[in-house]
């Protein structure tokens, strides 16, 4: 992959974070989140830490589907940390961690460019190696968590005891291909020079107002990226508009900022999007009228129109190729986090022309809930 040439690299060195490793969530009821996650999307259940691996006031399940990895913890007792961040926020992601060879390295130059140390670097063990984690704090309650496995062969991290109980279906899905944030009003900039100062990240894309708004609302976002592009990390904010956006509506039920969207890459969108739909995942839809202008807008394409009319799959296209992209619905009861599926054609960007379609759509559900 090749960074586009708007991109203007920061001077900053940047840290040795590779890859994605993992995200965690907080929720209710972990035992059912994974049961969720399990049916609905097909990941495997893989390990597991709580009371039966000594570990008394949560759980954790830790799942996977090819290359993602997610993490659903539940409290056990009403006073622990899970708990808390349940209460203000919802089901919602507590971290957003990333693979490193150099997991203290990283930490250090990390806290000493002015990041807050959230945990300092631990050594953890067990039969299958040794592993090491640190973290370090981000938007909101939201946490980064530095990872080292390089020398680990178990199914997750040390403490979690193996549990393979296997999807119905599975396969459908490859790898975290970004995770997006929303933050408050006039705070984007600052989130952008924390990844550029702290990380050493780059700006990888931007739009305004003209690029993200509809008759109602607006929004600005930049998209912050590794050198190596295997990390986007796109920032959101709201912008003015006749009505309350959707960035304002996340950020009121979650009580801060945090993690809207986290989009997962597939090699077959139809596939995996018959496939959502068979298990019951509810999906964002557009008007039949969408599709009329594909052939202009976009040209031509490999896959099939009506198909991706029939499963209201979005197109789009830039200088390097073309992407095919789905949002659901969110998946807890607030309207905050939900799930983006994309295909990459060669394109790098984001869908750009479906962003009108896209949020009009999530201001038709706003306004079913009464708060557009």
């Amino acid at each position: 992959m090749s960074a586009p040439k708007e991109a203007t690299r920061h001077a900053r060195a940047p840290l040795a974070v590779a890859d994605f490793d993992h995200v965690e969530f907080y929720v209710g009821n972990a035992k059912q989140a994974a049961h969720f996650y399990r049916t609905a999307f097909g990941f495997d259940m893989v390990a597991y830490r709580g009371p039966e691996t000594g570990v008394h006031d949560c759980v954790s399940y830790a799942l996977q589907h090819g290359t993602i990895r997610v993490v659903v913890t539940g409290a056990l007792t009403p006073d622990h940390p899970v708990a808390g961040h349940v209460r203000r926020h919802g089901d919602g992601v507590q971290a957003v961690a990333f693979r490193t060879p150099d997991v203290v390295g990283d930490f250090t130059r990390a806290v000493e460019r002015g990041a807050t140390a959230h945990r300092a670097p631990e050594t953890l063990r067990d039969d299958h190696g040794i592993a090491h984690i640190a973290e370090i704090a981000a938007y909101g309650d939201t946490i980064h968590r530095f990872v080292g496995r390089d020398d680990y062969t178990g199914p997750f991290l040390p403490g979690f005891a193996p549990r393979l109980v296997k999807a119905p279906h599975t396969g459908f899905l490859h790898r975290i291909d970004h995770v997006v944030a929303n933050v408050g009003w006039h705070q984007m900039e600052t989130w952008v020079k924390f990844y550029e100062d702290i990380f050493g990240f780059f700006q990888f894309r931007h739009f305004d107002e003209k690029d993200i708004s509809t008759e109602y609302t607006a929004l600005r976002s930049k998209v912050m990226a590794s050198p190596n592009l295997a990390i986007k990390l796109p920032i959101n904010e709201p912008a003015e508009g006749k009505k309350r956006s959707q960035i304002e509506e996340y950020v009121d039920f979650y009580g801060s900022p945090g993690v809207q969207h986290i989009a997962i890459a597939t090699p077959d969108i139809i596939g995996a999007v018959s496939r959502l739909r068979a298990n019951g995942v509810e999906l964002q839809t557009v008007p039949a009228t969408y599709y009329d202008t594909i052939p202009e807008r976009v040209g031509n394409i490999e896959e099939d129109l009506a198909v991706l009319r029939e499963l209201n799959i979005l197109i789009d296209r830039d200088d390097q190729g073309y992407l095919l992209q789905i949002f659901t619905k969110p998946v807890q009861d607030r309207p905050t986090v939900f799930f983006e599926i994309i295909q990459r054609r060669g394109s790098e960007s984001f869908g750009k022309g479906n962003f009108k379609a896209l949020f009009e759509a999530i201001e038709r559900d706003q306004a079913a809930r009464g708060t557009l």
